[in-house]
């Protein structure tokens, strides 16, 4: 298993923010989480590339 900090640019204020993502919750993951800092929703599809060991994230807002 493997958990490791990773960011996102939020959709809607542009601002960097901080998210975990864990390895073990599947290749192919979207969850919401809010800005650290304008608080909008922002919808994350995350893709593991088990052979890189690296995510990909995109946001779009909710």
């Amino acid at each position: 298993m493997l958990n490791m900090l990773s960011g996102f640019q939020c959709a809607g204020c542009g601002e960097w923010n901080q998210t975990s993502l864990d390895e073990s919750a599947g290749r192919s993951q979207s969850y919401v989480e809010d800005c650290q800092i304008c608080c909008k929703p922002n919808l994350l599809r995350v893709q593991w590339d088990q052979q890189a060991r690296e995510f990909s994230i995109t946001a779009e807002l909710e």
